[in-house]
């Protein structure tokens, strides 16, 4: 029961690493958009990386429930027995809940400057096509402006 309750812990432990660097790649998220100029390659390379971090911690999360649900019962019958043990769990899931809220705020924001930036995006383009609209459409009215249709000229007096 002591290695399946270290175990746990270990899990907790590695699991608090792992949103550690999710909450890095999000703050570096946040300023890669509040940049006048965003990188769109680094905002997608920071997605991917967390990306795997998340598909990390979603393994963490399943081998914690697993082991949890095989140990759930011995533990509730030894809760005296492994107090300090379940108090240290206890202290660290309390830690995990927090960094997740924490990260779940700062996504919020990223994502309301993600649409910020998408809709910029948008209008810079939709001025572009617009632009370049005007132009084709000015080169080819100059195009006929110059064009002289065929005049006959009538030699009779």
């Amino acid at each position: 029961m002591e290695n399946y309750l270290q175990v746990l812990e270990e899990s907790l432990d590695k699991k608090l690493g792992v949103l550690d660097r999710i909450e890095m790649l999000c703050g570096r998220q946040e300023q890669i958009l509040s940049e006048e100029a965003v990188s769109e390659e680094a905002f997608d390379s920071s997605i991917e990386e967390k990306g795997m971090l998340i598909d990390e911690l979603t393994k963490l999360d399943e081998g914690f429930e697993t082991l949890y649900g095989h140990i759930k019962e011995q533990l509730a019958e030894g809760k005296e027995k492994y107090k300090p043990q379940i108090a240290a769990l206890q202290k660290k899931i309390a830690e995990v809940t927090e960094k997740s809220v924490a990260i779940r705020a700062q996504e919020a924001r990223n994502q309301k400057l993600a649409e910020k930036y998408f809709v910029k995006a948008r209008e810079d383009l939709k001025k572009g096509r617009k632009s370049s609209k005007a132009a084709l459409d000015y080169y080819r009215n100059m195009n006929k402006s110059q064009m002289v249709s065929p005049q006959f000229m009538d030699k009779k007096k």
